[in-house]
Protein backbone atom coordinates (compact mmCIF):
# COMPACT_ATOMS: atom_id res chain seq x y z
CA UNK A 1 0.00 0.00 0.00
CA UNK A 2 1.24 3.49 -0.84
CA UNK A 3 1.86 5.80 2.11
CA UNK A 4 2.79 8.98 0.21
CA UNK A 5 0.55 10.52 -2.43
CA UNK A 6 1.81 11.50 -5.86
CA UNK A 7 1.51 15.29 -6.05
CA UNK A 8 2.79 18.25 -8.00
CA UNK A 9 2.33 16.80 -11.49
CA UNK A 10 1.87 19.29 -14.29
CA UNK A 11 -1.02 18.30 -16.60
CA UNK A 12 -1.62 16.95 -19.06
CA UNK A 13 -0.56 13.44 -18.13
CA UNK A 14 -2.17 10.02 -18.21
CA UNK A 15 -3.42 7.57 -15.62
CA UNK A 16 -3.82 3.82 -15.68
CA UNK A 17 -6.33 2.81 -13.00
CA UNK A 18 -6.11 -0.89 -12.17
CA UNK A 19 -8.92 -2.17 -9.94
CA UNK A 20 -8.89 -5.80 -8.89
CA UNK A 21 -10.39 -8.46 -6.67
CA UNK A 22 -8.03 -11.15 -5.39
CA UNK A 23 -7.31 -13.11 -2.20
CA UNK A 24 -5.26 -11.22 0.39
CA UNK A 25 -1.96 -13.11 0.00
CA UNK A 26 -1.74 -15.37 -3.05
CA UNK A 27 1.51 -17.28 -3.43
CA UNK A 28 4.16 -15.40 -5.40
CA UNK A 29 2.18 -12.18 -5.67
CA UNK A 30 4.34 -10.02 -3.37
CA UNK A 31 7.56 -10.93 -5.17
CA UNK A 32 6.01 -10.22 -8.57
CA UNK A 33 4.62 -6.89 -7.34
CA UNK A 34 8.11 -5.82 -6.22
CA UNK A 35 9.54 -6.79 -9.60
CA UNK A 36 6.79 -4.85 -11.44
CA UNK A 37 7.59 -1.77 -9.34
CA UNK A 38 11.26 -2.05 -10.33
CA UNK A 39 10.36 -2.34 -14.01
CA UNK A 40 7.83 0.49 -14.18
CA UNK A 41 10.21 2.91 -12.43
CA UNK A 42 12.63 2.45 -15.35
CA UNK A 43 10.02 3.31 -18.00
CA UNK A 44 10.80 6.80 -19.40
CA UNK A 45 7.80 9.03 -18.62
CA UNK A 46 6.63 7.07 -15.56
CA UNK A 47 5.65 9.63 -12.90
CA UNK A 48 4.63 7.50 -9.90
CA UNK A 49 1.78 5.44 -8.50
CA UNK A 50 -0.61 5.10 -5.56
CA UNK A 51 -2.10 1.86 -4.32
CA UNK A 52 -4.59 0.68 -1.69
CA UNK A 53 -6.32 -2.59 -0.81
CA UNK A 54 -9.30 -3.38 1.38
CA UNK A 55 -9.28 -6.32 3.82
CA UNK A 56 -11.95 -7.90 1.60
CA UNK A 57 -9.59 -8.13 -1.38
CA UNK A 58 -10.50 -5.10 -3.51
CA UNK A 59 -7.42 -3.24 -4.68
CA UNK A 60 -6.89 -0.04 -6.64
CA UNK A 61 -3.61 1.09 -8.15
CA UNK A 62 -3.33 4.35 -10.06
CA UNK A 63 -0.16 4.77 -12.13
CA UNK A 64 0.79 8.12 -13.69
CA UNK A 65 2.55 8.55 -17.03
CA UNK A 66 3.69 11.66 -18.91
CA UNK A 67 2.24 10.49 -22.25
CA UNK A 68 0.59 7.58 -24.00
CA UNK A 69 3.94 6.36 -25.36
CA UNK A 70 5.29 5.84 -21.84
CA UNK A 71 2.07 4.14 -20.78
CA UNK A 72 2.37 1.83 -23.80
CA UNK A 73 5.98 1.12 -22.81
CA UNK A 74 4.60 -0.25 -19.55
CA UNK A 75 1.63 -2.04 -21.11
CA UNK A 76 3.82 -3.77 -23.71
CA UNK A 77 6.79 -4.64 -21.47
CA UNK A 78 7.35 -8.40 -21.81
CA UNK A 79 7.69 -9.11 -18.06
CA UNK A 80 4.58 -7.04 -17.35
CA UNK A 81 2.62 -8.95 -20.00
CA UNK A 82 3.78 -12.26 -18.49
CA UNK A 83 2.76 -11.12 -14.98
CA UNK A 84 -0.68 -10.08 -16.28
CA UNK A 85 -1.21 -13.47 -17.91
CA UNK A 86 -0.08 -15.30 -14.76
CA UNK A 87 -2.33 -13.08 -12.63
CA UNK A 88 -5.40 -13.85 -14.74
CA UNK A 89 -4.66 -17.56 -14.41
CA UNK A 90 -3.71 -17.70 -10.70
CA UNK A 91 -4.39 -14.56 -8.64
CA UNK A 92 -7.28 -12.38 -9.74
CA UNK A 93 -10.98 -13.12 -9.43
CA UNK A 94 -11.57 -10.06 -11.64
CA UNK A 95 -9.98 -6.78 -12.66
CA UNK A 96 -10.57 -3.70 -14.76
CA UNK A 97 -8.26 -1.13 -16.30
CA UNK A 98 -9.22 2.47 -17.06
CA UNK A 99 -6.94 4.83 -18.98
CA UNK A 100 -7.52 8.56 -18.61
CA UNK A 101 -6.02 11.89 -19.58
CA UNK A 102 -5.65 14.30 -16.66
CA UNK A 103 -6.25 17.91 -17.61
CA UNK A 104 -6.42 19.41 -14.13
CA UNK A 105 -4.72 18.36 -10.91
CA UNK A 106 -4.46 19.82 -7.41
CA UNK A 107 -3.96 18.64 -3.85
CA UNK A 108 -3.61 19.50 -0.20
CA UNK A 109 -1.14 18.45 2.48
CA UNK A 110 -1.33 19.44 6.13
CA UNK A 111 1.94 20.92 7.40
Amino acid sequence: MTQKLVAGLEPPYYTAVFTSVRPDAPEGYAETAVRMQEIVRDIPGFLGYESARTPGGIGITVAYFRDLESLDGWRLHTEHQAAKAYGREHWYDSYSVHIGKVERSYGYERE
